[in-house]
Order: C-alpha cells, then sequence, then structure tokens
C-alpha cells in the first residue's frame, strides 16, 4: 500500500511541475474568474441569476473542455514512461505492476479534478464574499457530476494508454473518442431518428451511454427540472424514472464505466510487454 501511495505522489508532483497542468489551472480558473469580472452573476438569463447561473455556464463549458483535457494529459501517462524507459526503471524497484499502475491513476486523478473543484470553490467563496445566495445542492451535486466525469475519461485515457506504445498514437485515438463522443455519435443518432430506422427508446438509450451526454442532461435538469428546453425527448426520460434518480445514475453510470475500462486496461497492462 504504501508503495501505491508513492507512486501516486510522484505522478502528482511531476504531474505539477508540468507545463500543461498550469494551462490546464489557468482554464478553468480563468473562466470563473472572466464570468464575475462580465458580471454574470448579476444579470438574469431564463430565470436563472447569481451563482446559479454562473455554475449552469461553468458546467455547460465544462462538458467541452474537461474530457479532452484529461484525455490528452493522460494517455500519454504509461505509453510516456515506456517511450522514456521510466516504465522499466521504476519497474526495477520492489514495485508490482498493480501498484504502478493504480497508483498512477490515483495520482493522475487527483491532478484532474482538483482544478476543476476548486474553480467552483473559489465562485462560492467569492459569492459568499458579495452577499449572493448560495446554491449548495446544486454546487453539491455538480462536485458529484464532475467526479463521475473525470472518472469516466481517466479510465477511457489509462485503457488507451495500456494498449499503445507511441505517444503520438495514444493522441490520435484520444482525440478522435473525444469528437466521436462529442458530435459524431449525436449526428449519427440524429440522422437514424429522422429516418425512423430504429425505436425512439432505443435512440435515445443509446445516446445516454454517451457519458458526456447523460453528465450534459443532468447538468440542465437541475435548472430545468422537466427538460423542457429538450423537447419530446424529455418525456422519454422522465416517464422511465424521476429527476433525482436519473441524478444519480449520471454519477454513478461515469463512475463505473471509468472503473471497467480501467480494469480492462490493467488486465491488458499486465499481459502485453512492458518495454
Amino acid at each position: 500500500m504504501k508503495n501505491l501511495y508513492l507512486i501516486a505522489y510522484l505522478d502528482l508532483k511531476e504531474s505539477m511541475r508540468a507545463k500543461w497542468f498550469l494551462v490546464y489551472s489557468l482554464v478553468f480558473g480563468g473562466l470563473i474568474a472572466l464570468f464575475f469580472i462580465a458580471g454574470v452573476t448579476e444579470s438574469q438569463v431564463m430565470g436563472f441569476s447569481g451563482l446559479s447561473r454562473l455554475l449552469l455556464m461553468y458546467i455547460q463549458i465544462t462538458i467541452v473542455i474537461l474530457p479532452i483535457f484529461i484525455l490528452i494529459t493522460t494517455v500519454r501517462s504509461i505509453s510516456g514512461d515506456r517511450d522514456n524507459h521510466i516504465l522499466e526503471y521504476m519497474l526495477s524497484f520492489a514495485i508490482s505492476l498493480r501498484q504502478y499502475y493504480w497508483g498512477k491513476i490515483i495520482g493522475r486523478f487527483v491532478t484532474v479534478y482538483m482544478p476543476v473543484f476548486l474553480a467552483m470553490v473559489i465562485a462560492i467563496v467569492y459569492g459568499s464574499a458579495i452577499g449572493a445566495p448560495i446554491p449548495w445542492g446544486i454546487f453539491f451535486l455538480y462536485t458529484g457530476l464532475l467526479f463521475a466525469l473525470s472518472s469516466a475519461f481517466l479510465g477511457i485515457a489509462f485503457f488507451i494508454s495500456s494498449f499503445v506504445k507511441s505517444s503520438e498514437v495514444a493522441l490520435g485515438i484520444a482525440f478522435f473518442v473525444w469528437i466521436f463522443l462529442l458530435a459524431f455519435i449525436d449526428i449519427a443518432l440524429i440522422s437514424l431518428m429522422m429516418q425512423n430506422r430504429f425505436n425512439e427508446e432505443l435512440i435515445i438509450t443509446l445516446a445516454l451511454l454517451n457519458p458526456m451526454e447523460i453528465f450534459r442532461i443532468a447538468a440542465i435538469s437541475l435548472f430545468d427540472p422537466e427538460l423542457t428546453v429538450m423537447g419530446p425527448v424529455a418525456f422519454t426520460i422522465l416517464d422511465t424514472m424521476s429527476q433525482m434518480k436519473f441524478v444519480l445514475l449520471s454519477i454513478g453510470y461515469p463512475i463505473l464505466l471509468g472503473l471497467a475500462f480501467a480494469y480492462a486496461g490493467f488486465s491488458i497492462f499486465k499481459k502485453k510487454d512492458l518495454v
């Protein structure tokens, strides 16, 4: 267990020294600062005002930015160590493959989740200082949703890194996964729905298998429990389960998905050539 935490600490320390972590932190911290400078908390749109509107805008932007940041900074975690012969050096010590792999995951999760979470904490602290009402329920639910989304894409990234030897190929696959989940899957499913080739419930179910899509709908449901902005799709979702059950599913499913990909990646990692 000591070696596990040691690997996690080394990965965390290495990541925090990297330039990408500085950019990563500035992006999310800068978004919050920009929203305050632009007076987002002092305006009202569609009934949303104060910190509620700020968190709504923040979460909508995070849906796009967070997955690609996690993927491109994590897919090189193992393949990069293999390219630089760090993996061979690390395993020359009394460290098992299990400790190395899961230690890297723990360290990298802290790295990718901490700036996103701290940005929301800064928003809450500043909002409290200026006397704005604090939407604690939305804050805690968004914290859980961001935790789940980070878990899902971290697992996917380590799965890719476990079987790809070249860092360049890993980056290419990561970018394709992001584009596919962000745009292509929606375009394909909308096309199928318009052509009436499949049942609408089946198409909606396939769409909700996308962790980015289920995250987006859950985030919207916190402000719009009836999902009126989604049109007829809302009836299928709300007729199947309540809004709270859907939010809990939106947190639990990505976490399980991330763990499944992480375990699959570990199974590949321990069976293939390490160098």
